[in-house]
Parts: structure tokens; C-alpha cells; sequence
């Protein structure tokens, strides 16, 4: 039988942090309070922030158990890369999706280690096709394909492949990432051979998680069947 202490420890909520900014496109405030209820129903308590400045408060994220991450570009200073980096390597859990993570902080490579991955392009439609200033200029038909080893994963354990029209992520990535899934993007000019990149990844820091979905850049993508549920089991995975 559990100790009363013991019981407690079970029964506390953890502390999620919610960081999100950056370019409006990717609909940062729609897409966060999206899963903010699953989150409360996960049985975390959310603290949400428009800039990453938390990440400098060592005595603050030593009490987060998550971080959620949804800003795309942006800028992070030194110590608050390093707060960043600090808390993870001690055990708190990073998540994020889309340009919301693999998009964040060009000026930081110490950001980049961290994640893993950097995003480098989505191809466009063929010219003839394109409409000027149009957003789905870049919105592609293009398949997620899980990958055999990860089948056992608890992100994506029962998914199958799945399709979805939008950006198709570039990502530039090495090779201490644990890939879950993998996306292709077929020969055309002015490349010559297809290119498979990581679609789907996860990464130990310390004691702490990394997840990443590249997937994500709207409200129709989050609320693609197969994208919330890998979104939502990476978060919960990722937590200490």
C-alpha cells in the first residue's frame, strides 16, 4: 500500500509552461488554446508567456514540468538560451511543433543543438499554379510515413501513414535525434534526387525530453486526427 506522501506525489498537478509569439501566421494563440484544455485535463497547471524571458528564471523553471513552445522566428538572448537549456538537461520536458520550435531563434545555435533540427525551406507549387501573395503557395499534397522501429513508440504506436496538404517541411537535422517519422520530398529543380528528412522526432537532453512535430502550421493541421494525437502524446511523453 502507498504511503499518504506517496499518494500526494501521485495525485499533484505538474506545471506546464505555454511560451508563444512570433510570426501571427502560424496562429500562435489560436493554436496553443487548442491543447491548453488537454493539458488541464493531463492534470497540469498552464502558465502561458508571449516571449521566452521565463527561461531565465532558474528558480522558476526548476518547478516546470513542461514546456510547450510555439514561437516561430523570434530572438532569445544569451541567459535565456542557457536557462532553457539548463532546465531541460535537469529534467523539465520541451514540445513544440512546426515553426514553433524548428523555426525559433535563428540567432541562437546553442537553441538549435538543443532541438535538433532547423527548418530550411517548403517547397512551393509549381509556378504556373502559385497566386501572388497567396499563403497556400506552399500548401503541398505530401505523406507522413512512420517509421517500422518506432512502432512500439507511445507518440505514435497504432498510427499509420498519413497525408496532409500544407507546408511540407525542409528540416536540417543530425543524428542523435530519435526519428519517429520521416517525410520525402521528390526530386524537382533545382535539386536532383529525392530527399528524405525527419518529420517526427524525439531527443534526451540530461534528464530531460525533447519532441518535435514538424507538422502544425494552422488550425486545419492541428485538428488532423493523426497530427493532435501525435502533438498530444509527445507532450505528455516529453514531461518530466
Amino acid at each position: 500500500m502507498q504511503s499518504p506522501d506517496r499518494i500526494g506525489l501521485v495525485n499533484e498537478n505538474r506545471n506546464a509552461l505555454v511560451v508563444r509569439g512570433g510570426w501571427e501566421g502560424h496562429q500562435p494563440v489560436a493554436a496553443t488554446d487548442l491543447f491548453i484544455p488537454y493539458l488541464r485535463d493531463q492534470h497540469f497547471d498552464v502558465r502561458v508567456c508571449d516571449s521566452p524571458e521565463p527561461y531565465a528564471d532558474a528558480a522558476y523553471m526548476a518547478t516546470v514540468d513542461l514546456i510547450v513552445q510555439c514561437l516561430s522566428m523570434g530572438e532569445i538572448t544569451s541567459a535565456q538560451c542557457s536557462g532553457l537549456s539548463a532546465a531541460v538537461s535537469a529534467g523539465t520536458g520541451l514540445a513544440g511543433w512546426h515553426g514553433g520550435i524548428v523555426d525559433s531563434f535563428r540567432n541562437s545555435p546553442d537553441y538549435l543543438h538543443l532541438v535538433g533540427g532547423q527548418f530550411a525551406c517548403h517547397p512551393a507549387k509549381p509556378p504556373h499554379e502559385q497566386v501572388d501573395g497567396a499563403q497556400d503557395n506552399c500548401f503541398i499534397p505530401y505523406r507522413v510515413t512512420m517509421l517500422p522501429e518506432a512502432a512500439d513508440h507511445p507518440i505514435t504506436t497504432g498510427l499509420a501513414d498519413f497525408d496532409l496538404v500544407t507546408e511540407q517541411y525542409w528540416v536540417l537535422a543530425d543524428d542523435y535525434n530519435e526519428v519517429l517519422a520521416t517525410t520525402t520530398h521528390p526530386a524537382r529543380a533545382p535539386w536532383h534526387r529525392a530527399v528524405t528528412v525527419p518529420a517526427i522526432w524525439t531527443r534526451s537532453w540530461g534528464a530531460g525530453r525533447v519532441f518535435v512535430a514538424t507538422p502544425g502550421h494552422d488550425l486545419n493541421v492541428l485538428r488532423d486526427p493523426s497530427v493532435r494525437t501525435v502533438i498530444e502524446r509527445g507532450m505528455v511523453w516529453a514531461s518530466r
